[in-house]
């Protein structure tokens, strides 16, 4: 029997890594955004950032939800957001269309945030997501990503100067 754990033991300690090297190292993971996610891979990097964002999901915006507020979110939407997450009724830019994971489209559809906790929108802006794209932001003043905060999280009941900064196309390099 001891035999038995032992052989078990050294399968699971020695072989199952040796078999993940193997199937990486043989170029049978592929990196190219192009390829299937791997088992468990969007439940594994789901459950990751879940945790990582942990208490900060509780805390609350300080900044009072006016038409200002919600403006300047459309603003700095529209300058570092909106050529990857888009904007209402525009297709997808290149540069989005070539992401993976795809970025959520943050303004219009599914994807949108609107039910997410403040705190957690906001330490995805602060801090960025790894592995998918998503750069943190921590050199944007903290005021500005809270307005960005409150602007995902009224999206679907923005002010209409709001939606007519978020309404007028990109200007897209060539």
């Amino acid at each position: 029997m001891k035999v038995l754990v032992l052989g078990v033991l050294v399968g699971l300690l020695v072989l199952f890594p040796l078999s993940v090297y193997l199937y990486v190292r043989l170029g049978f993971l592929s990196l190219a955004t192009t390829a299937r996610p791997l088992p468990l891979e969007e439940f594994l990097a789901k459950t990751a950032l879940h945790a990582s964002i942990g208490s900060a999901a509780d805390r609350k915006n300080p900044l009072a939800p006016t038409e200002e507020n919600l403006l300047a979110g459309a603003k700095e939407y529209r300058d570092y957001c909106a050529v990857c997450h888009g904007l209402p009724g525009q297709p997808k830019t290149p540069f989005a269309a070539g992401m993976f994971p795809p970025a959520p489209q943050l303004l219009e559809g599914p994807s949108m945030v609107t039910d997410d906790l403040d705190g957690a929108t906001f330490w995805k802006i602060s801090n960025g997501i790894r592995l998918s794209g998503m750069p943190r932001f921590d050199t944007m003043p903290e005021s500005a990503r809270w307005q960005l905060t409150m602007l995902l999280k009224n999206a679907d009941k923005l002010p209409l100067p709001a939606q007519a900064i978020l309404g007028q196309p990109l200007a897209m390099p060539r």
